[in-house]
């Protein structure tokens, strides 16, 4: 075929697609009339995740990968819930960051957006109620966790409802060639993710550490002789040209964010449990508490310990475990477990994600 009859079906398959979406959009309406009388949420995370694996078996790997598949109906849920209801999203601010960017990845450009100017006033913005949903950073694949937003966990009766795996790419910003660089300005664990290359092709130039990406990128961007390390997001809001792209030293760097909410979430059919728990400072302690998960086979794939701040060398530890809180496996884990602990606490259970 021509080129313009190619464009010509391409066309008349546009004209049905849109016709489709609008009929989509009738149900989506109704289907919030329903939640909203009868006092549903209307992000339900388990039924999203179950959707998108659908869609992606439905589509038996013809022309549109995965990831695409999900990219597309990630836009087109999004206008879904600002149909149903004007979700308002908190994340850790200032607009341009990482974590803004895992939040639109997860939620989509149709909902409304609120910077917070740290961890804390994310569950802070989420437990009063100026937000429905919060997303913060737990953790990277290079420089580890994210204490703050461990330490948040132990006073918050927040619950983890889903999870982000965004992998993170740097890039060199700046509007003046590199030779002319003096000075870079970027986060510390953006740095720390670019040491070698830093080191390798600009080490006569001073780092400056400042509070956010975004930050840095508004420093390069009003500064001669100065360069930013930052995404893409951060690249578009101050006009900056990247001179080099994907700089960080690990290629598969990523970055594991938490969404948090008021809410559990009900099992999807492959999910994650996050806990937090204390034990009694004795030996032999942890291993008796964990013993369980060995015994009945169930995968433990992190474990960190944070201080108390209650009392001195008391200690809480973080686990992730495969499976949902309402197994009936985790359920016999869970409570031979909590017989070895003095707090146990279950932060929530989510469906597993790949990276975005």
């Amino acid at each position: 075929m021509s080129l313009a009859d190619l464009r010509k079906r391409i066309d008349a398959l546009d004209e049905k697609i849109i016709a489709l979406l609008n009929d989509r959009a009738d149900l989506v309406h109704e289907v919030g009339n329903v939640k909203k009388a009868e006092g549903l949420a209307i992000y339900v995370p388990e039924r999203e995740e179950q959707l998108l694996r659908g869609l992606v078996r439905k589509s038996k790997g013809r022309r549109l990968p995965a990831k695409a598949i999900r990219a597309i109906y990630r836009e087109i849920m999004s206008a879904s819930y600002a149909l149903e209801k004007g979700l308002r999203i908190g994340y850790l601010g200032p607009a341009g960051t990482y974590t803004h960017e895992a939040a639109r990845a997860k939620f989509g450009a149709s909902v409304e957006y609120e910077t917070n100017g740290n961890i804390a006033e994310v569950f802070q913005s989420v437990l009063r109620g100026q937000c429905d949903y919060g997303v913060v950073p737990i953790e990277n694949s290079t420089e580890g966790v994210v204490n703050h937003t461990l330490d948040e966990f132990m006073d918050s009766d927040l619950k983890i409802c889903a999870q982000i795996l965004l992998p993170i790419r740097h890039n060199l910003l700046s509007r003046i060639p590199a030779k002319e660089i003096r000075r870079i300005y970027s986060h510390p664990q953006s740095f720390a993710q670019c040491r070698q290359w830093l080191r390798t092709h600009l080490p006569g130039a001073e780092l400056i550490e400042v509070s956010s990406n975004t930050r840095a990128a508004e420093r390069a961007a009003e500064e001669i002789n100065a360069a930013a390390i930052a995404g893409n997001m951060a690249a578009e809001l101050y006009q900056l040209p990247a001179l080099h792209t994907s700089i960080q030293d690990y290629a598969d760097n990523t970055t594991r964010f938490l969404v948090i909410s008021h809410t559990d979430c009900p099992p999807s059919g492959d999910d994650k449990t996050s806990m937090m728990f204390s034990v009694q400072d004795k030996p032999g302690a942890l291993f008796k508490t964990l013993e369980p998960l060995k015994r009945l086979k169930i995968n433990m794939s992190k474990i960190e310990s944070r201080p108390s701040k209650r009392k001195a060398w008391e200690y809480f530890f973080f686990v992730d475990i495969d499976g949902h809180a309402t197994d009936p496996l985790l359920v016999e884990a869970l409570a031979a477990l909590a017989r070895h602990c003095t707090f146990i606490k279950i932060l929530g259970s989510y469906p597993k994600a790949a990276a975005t």
